[in-house]
């Protein structure tokens, strides 16, 4: 059969091109908007099939060349080869599109984009680790485009920079431990002064095992840290004492966190988020704002800098207890926080019957539909949202809508470059 020749028209959402052969959508690994490809049809499914380009006959010009050979390979990036820029531009595109076919919104005005350094900005990272017979030796790194594999790095590009050019070296490392092929990951955790990494491992470590993994340590000056189980049997191997934090020093805070925290993977990109956030929110020495989904308090302690009374409210007891020691030991004493799980009905709780001025909220994928069912009250005239899915965002703004807000703001922060990952914020304002 004759390779397709193809228009790409648009993106997924995970990065491949779009085309149209006969009517039905092929979505094009490599492919980028405006291109011309000739393509090899890799699956079919029935509404849609799955290709790769061929040959490119007409070039974008925004497509570049990738930083990393790997690239097209390991799945942690799908968009090195369009210039950073235009990713930006066609996640705001996404964004529009969400917001008005699920939403029916449209923002009365569009955020600049929020951009930082697009290279060495991950410091939180799941790694996992193969044991290859074939090539002898293991592999450590992101999952292929096919999840089945393991990418065969030797350095990465987006990594924190004291860790991605030494993944090889961590590889071989590994390759000399008794144990190697019973540790299928690790955790990559870094805060503004040091670096963890957090081994799992499945059987129990000889001492030479032990020892080894120390040294590797102690020479490039990385935390180690071992897991034999679950999340509550993480352990310090070397130093005796892992402490991890990041600063936030428009609002004078620091924020300590343990290895398996989530924290945002883009420490100059949370400074300009935390940053915008409190712009929008503009909280005020009189107010009252409640934040949800408030984790270790990134946007309650900033918050506590500027407003009268702050309340964090969190389902995760271990970030919610970290978040109380975070403000007790920057000298918060406005800050509250309390325990709920935020995908269950609290209208019950003290804290939600309190009136508040101002709302902030950062949930996880799923949106927050299920607190906003009772959410924000009567006395709330501001909503700051921080969003990691535009799907959930724009269904979460309809039902703002709904309940006498107008949408004032939107835009997205390019929290992950190179992905296709949109995140966003958007402010709503009461009518």
């Amino acid at each position: 059969m004759t390779a397709p020749e193809v228009d790409i028209i648009d993106l997924t959402h995970d990065g491949r091109g779009v085309a149209r052969v006969d009517g039905k959508a092929v979505f094009v690994s490599g492919a980028l908007p405006g291109e011309r490809a000739r393509i090899a049809i890799r699956r079919r499914h029935r509404n849609f099939d799955e290709a790769a380009v061929d040959e490119l006959l007409a070039r974008s010009p925004d497509r570049v060349e990738p930083r990393c050979p790997h690239f097209g390979i390991c799945g942690g990036c799908v968009l090195q080869h369009l210039a950073p820029a235009a990713q930006i531009a066609a996640k705001q595109r996404v964004l529009a599109e969400n917001l008005e076919r699920i939403g029916g919104l449209q923002p009365r005005r569009w955020l600049p984009p929020l951009a930082d350094e697009p290279w060495g900005y991950r410091r939180r990272a799941r790694l996992s680790v193969k044991h290859v017979a074939k090539k002898g030796r293991v592999l450590v790194g992101f999952r292929e485009e096919d999840p089945r594999f393991v990418a065969d790095l030797g350095r990465c590009e987006i990594l924190h920079p004291a860790l991605g050019p030494r993944l090889a070296e961590l590889g071989a490392m590994i390759g000399t431990l008794e144990a190697a092929r019973a540790i299928p990951q690790i955790e990559v955790a870094a805060g503004d002064d040091a670096l963890a990494l957090v081994f799992r491992h499945l059987q129990p470590l000889g001492e030479r095992d032990r020892a080894t993994l120390a040294a590797f340590g102690q020479a490039h000056g990385f935390a180690i840290l071992l897991q034999p189980g679950g999340i509550d049997s993480v352990h310090p191997l070397w130093p005796e004492r892992v402490a991890l934090s990041y600063r936030i020093p428009g609002f004078d805070v620091e924020l300590a966190f343990e290895p398996l925290d989530f924290v945002q993977v883009n420490a100059g990109m949370n400074l300009r988020m935390v940053a915008l956030a409190m712009q929008l929110l503009d909280p005020q020495p009189g107010e009252r704002v409640l934040d949800l989904f408030c984790g270790l308090g990134n946007f309650t302690l900033p918050i506590a800098r500027r407003a009268g009374e702050v309340a964090g409210v969190e389902g995760d007891a271990g970030l919610l207890r970290r978040a109380g020691a975070n403000a007790a030991r920057n000298g918060i004493a406005n800050a509250a926080f309390h325990a709920a799980n935020l995908f269950e009905d609290q209208r019950g709780a003290a804290w939600a019957r309190q009136p508040w001025d101002k709302l902030l909220l950062d949930p996880p994928r799923a949106g927050a539909d299920q607190a906003l069912a009772y959410l924000p009250g009567a006395a709330t005239r501001r909503v700051v949202y921080v969003s990691c899915h535009p799907g959930s965002l724009a269904r979460d703004a309809a039902i703002l809508a709904a309940r006498g807000f107008r949408l004032e703001a939107a835009g997205v922060m390019d929290m992950f470059p190179h992905t296709a990952h949109v995140e966003s914020i958007a402010l709503f304002e009461r009518a």
